[in-house]
């Protein structure tokens, strides 16, 4: 295991070499240009019914419950923690501040690959054009311009690789990348798979400093212990049974999405939706001609790992292998005019499946969605319809000044299960299931789930045969795609017998 080749020249020199580099006013000049045309494009981009869980949980640990204990998380804990203040300053505008957040993590994650690039001894205008590059991929627009969670990650891991790219590695420096990197895994499971193999190859590389890279995950190892023992059996099911046993499931009837060739086309078309998969060609080549294997290429190796374990691959899945893959790409020389050729057009291939979703007349709207969740409220408040709601939307509920009923704040996704837990498991756990539905009394909300949110009807459809069965009382919300339906008036008790002392 080899350390990446160093430069020939500083960084500075490189500068030097390559004409001036841009000014630090430039640079953020452009950095808040990019940031206003990622909140536009977050604010603008259709509903996905993927946003569900992570509204409802920044949403609940708001408002003191905690995940895994009072409800049901199905990733790792960090993330609802982190956002939980920025949904109650947020309020009624919760959804629309985390797409808004997520944006800028995503502005964070593009300058951190600069830096590392520029720290690495990239010349200015590498750096710069790599970075940019980045920025054009759908996997990552489409996972900064939604309320998800892979944001906020790979974030944390773009910031830790100017630190340990760095020539000198100091205690503090070390630490501080173990502290960001056991975040992003605390955060999504499958950038465990980037931090281990850095913690790996400090272990043989002893300038990463490994002790000091320990140290720094001690806090974040003691949050993810502490969340396991708020709940062992709701840790376990969120975050390592349900990612691995609940997509079996739900193809179990299209296994061909689960299946290798998927996978491979899959990879593959998300990839070539923007420039990583010539960087990755290019990459691979240049460690070929090399015939070394540095820093950057194992964390790439590691990304790409923990995106084509689980099945099927999804676009976000493979974000955990593109910070280091771009900054990676920085380091090697022009390459002809054949290769830029090809970069520009995967390039403007990665922005076209954004410009389709804004262009998609049958999806639903953001600012449409929060005008609903408003009509809800109404709605609710006039009839006198108070406490949590049982939605498979629970993404609206802000905006009607609502919370989720605990049992729902996975939204559709453990709901759709079958099989998964029995009936104790789930009462333990907080969660209900098609299969098991149980009404509690609560109002219950359906019409969120269908088509226009990439979801599927017949959830709802369930969920509203289930309260008319149970004699739940449907209320129309007016103008939205919403019925609420109100539970039956409990029947007054019957007279207990008055006592008395008669023999």
């Amino acid at each position: 295991m080899e350390r990446f080749p160093p430069l020939p020249c500083s960084p500075a020199k490189a500068g030097a070499q390559s004409g001036h580099p841009p000014s630090r006013v430039n640079i953020l000049l452009m950095l808040a240009a990019l940031a206003i045309l990622f909140i536009t494009l977050a604010l603008l981009r259709p509903v996905d019914h993927d946003e569900s869980q992570y509204v409802a949980a920044a949403a609940l640990t708001a408002h003191g419950l905690l995940p895994y204990r009072d409800f049901a998380y199905l990733q790792t804990p960090l993330q609802p923690y982190l956002f939980a203040p920025v949904a109650a300053l947020a309020g009624p505008w919760t959804w629309p501040a985390l797409r808004i957040l997520n944006a800028l993590l995503g502005v964070v994650t593009i300058a951190c690959i600069h830096t590392a690039a520029r720290t690495l001894g990239a010349k200015p205008k590498a750096a710069l054009a790599c970075a940019a590059l980045f920025a054009t991929c759908d996997i990552l627009l489409f996972s900064i311009g939604t309320a998800r969670n892979d944001a906020l990650p790979a974030a944390l891991l773009a910031a830790a690789l100017p630190l340990i790219v760095r020539p000198a590695i100091t205690h503090k420096t070390a630490a501080l990348a173990g502290l960001l990197l056991a975040s992003a895994a605390a955060a999504k499971i499958s950038y465990a798979f980037p931090a281990l193999a850095y913690g790996v190859y400090a272990l043989v590389d002893r300038r990463h400093r490994p002790a000091a890279i320990l140290l720094g995950t001690v806090p974040v190892i003691a949050f993810v212990a502490w969340s396991y023992a708020t709940s062992p059996a709701g840790f376990v099911f969120g975050t390592f049974t349900f990612p691995a046993r609940a997509p079996a499931e739900y193809y179990a009837l299209r296994p061909w999405k689960t299946s290798l060739p998927a996978k491979a086309i899959d990879t593959l078309k998300f990839l070539a939706l923007g420039a990583a998969l010539p960087a990755l060609a290019l990459v691979a080549r240049d460690a070929w001609r090399r015939r070394t294997v540095g820093l950057l290429d194992w964390l790439i190796l590691a990304g790409l790992i923990a995106a084509l374990l689980p099945f099927p691959t999804w676009r976000q899945y493979l974000l955990p292998a593109l910070p280091a893959l771009f900054v990676r790409l920085s380091m090697i020389p022009p390459p002809s005019r054949a290769w830029r050729i090809a970069f520009a057009t995967f390039a403007i291939a990665g922005l076209a499946p954004s410009v389709a979703a804004l262009a998609d007349s049958d999806g639903l709207s953001l600012t449409q969605a929060q005008r609903e969740g408003r009509a809800v409220g109404r709605t609710l408040d006039r009839r006198g319809l108070e406490g949590p709601i049982t939605t498979l939307s629970p993404q609206v509920l802000p905006a009607a000044n609502r919370l989720p009923d605990p049992a729902f704040a996975t939204g559709p996704f453990y709901f759709r299960s079958t099989t998964l837990l029995d009936a104790s498991q789930e009462r333990a756990l907080h969660l209900i299931s098609r299969a098991r539905i149980k009404l509690d009394g609560s109002t219950i909300l359906t019409g969120g789930e269908g088509p226009a949110t990439s979801g599927d009807a017949s959830l709802d459809h369930a969920l509203a045969s289930a309260a008319r069965d149970a004699g739940y009382d449907a209320i129309p919300i007016p103008g939205t795609r919403f019925t609420a339906f109100r539970p039956p008036a409990r029947a007054p008790a019957s007279p207990q017998p008055v006592p008395h002392n008669s023999p």
